[in-house]
């Protein structure tokens, strides 16, 4: 029987520990938290957003960091999959909108109770508070892991450490640390799905407010990069929401490569500039004789309309029969363009993945095998793989530990 040690109990530690088991291995699985799973049960906002049900081509575009990658694997475990996997487990499932798969429950804790009887079942030993100081190697082939005063000896090795956001759920980067010491190239480590902090001092007074419906262009020195459309929340540092977290691993990148960024914000994408001029006068008609700052009230949230206008160089107490095509179409620009400037993400312990990692070239897409030490692993997150939110990271997370826990036997 081979003996397979997995080193970290997150999603695709679990799944790489659940494979092998099946496939007749002896596996030890060693968390340094109280808990396996402590990431896993604060996804989706404590509901567990365990895959999504695109399919495999559509998988792969949402996971920019690397996601062709994962072609193989997802091929030999896909969202299909994964849901069949949790169904057996008896952890029934829906689809909500944009196709994010939960538990019917909505309760993350379910899905860990499933998946910790699971691995009892199979006779996986699992050990938590424990904490690898070390991962032995002789000859590009690991030797043995050091916890605490005793070394735990296997046939292969599974790292499944995560990547440096959330600390607090034990991924505090540990696995980049043992990959250099065993000779991997670790590509740089950045924040992915995380809020980012602007220059601008407005958006204090906005905190707190969320915009539906608007898009929202990257651009890196006055080029446009991407854009999202969805919604947005501003904070009292700059800006979250979905479609910002969506876009904030293209932002770290280009400020680590020392670009200029900003945003810009449509606010009313479903119009052209000549509609939103007409609604914008159709609001002064209804508003006639009123201040400009009162009449825009159907148009836009009370706490945006002295920003835009401040922004549009028109004083809040002038008349609406005052104002002329000039000004209109300088709010109208503002409206279609609010322009904020990125001055850095928020720190990576508050990032949903982190970006970077072990590179790709030296992992095996099929197997996960290391292309560097003969008998490890590597799997989840702390590879160079990341993807958007809505179950695609945890989809590669599955996949990968199901190749790796496989080919390890």
């Amino acid at each position: 029987m081979r003996k397979i040690i997995v080193i970290g109990g997150g999603a695709s530690g679990i799944m790489a520990a659940i494979k092998a088991a099946e496939n007749g291995a002896s596996v030890t699985l060693l968390e340094k938290m109280p808990q396996i799973g402590r990431k896993l049960r604060i996804t989706g906002k404590g509901r567990c957003n365990l895959t999504n049900a695109a399919d495999i081509s559509e998988v792969v575009k949402n996971i920019p960091g690397n996601g062709k990658f994962l072609y193989s694997a997802l091929k030999s475990f896909s969202p299909i999959d994964t849901v069949n996997f949790f169904e057996s487990l008896g952890v029934k499932t829906k689809v909500e909108r944009g196709g994010r798969i939960f538990p019917a429950s909505d309760d993350a804790s379910e899905v860990m109770d499933a998946l910790t009887k699971k691995l009892a079942t199979l006779g996986v030993e699992v050990k938590t508070n424990s904490s690898v100081k070390e991962i032995i190697a002789e000859n590009k082939k690991i030797v043995g892991v050091k916890v605490g005063d005793k070394i735990f000896k296997a046939d292969n090795y599974i790292l499944a450490t995560g990547g440096a956001s959330y600390p607090a759920t034990g991924s505090s980067g540990d696995g980049f640390k043992f990959a250099r010491r065993l000779g991997h190239t670790v590509m740089e480590i950045l924040p992915a799905l995380v809020p980012l902090e602007v220059e601008e001092d407005f958006v204090r007074d906005l905190q707190g407010l969320s915009l539906k419906n608007v898009r929202v262009k990257l651009l890196a020195d006055s080029k446009k990069i991407s854009e999202q459309f969805g919604e947005m929340l501003f904070t009292h540092f700059g800006v979250s929401g979905p479609i910002i977290l969506t876009l904030s691993g293209q932002a770290a990148k280009l400020l680590a490569a020392k670009k200029f960024v900003e945003l810009e914000i449509n606010l009313k994408p479903a119009l052209t500039p000549e509609q939103l001029d007409a609604r914008i006068l159709r609001d002064f008609e209804k508003f006639r004789g009123k201040i400009v700052k009162n009449a825009l009230i159907d148009l836009l949230p009370s706490k945006l309309i002295p920003i835009m206008l401040d922004l549009a160089y028109l004083p809040e107490e002038k008349r609406v029969d005052e104002i002329t095509l000039v000004e209109r179409r300088r709010l109208i620009e503002i409206l279609r363009g609010l322009p904020l400037t990125i001055t850095k993400t928020r720190p990576i312990a508050e990032a949903i993945v982190t970006s970077g990692g072990i590179s790709i070239k030296e992992i095996d897409p099929r197997t996960m095998r290391s292309k560097v030490v003969e008998n490890l692993y590597i799997v989840g997150e702390v590879a160079d793989v990341d993807g958007f939110t809505g179950g695609f990271n945890l989809q590669a997370a599955w996949s990968m530990g199901n190749a790796a826990g496989i080919a390890a036997c």
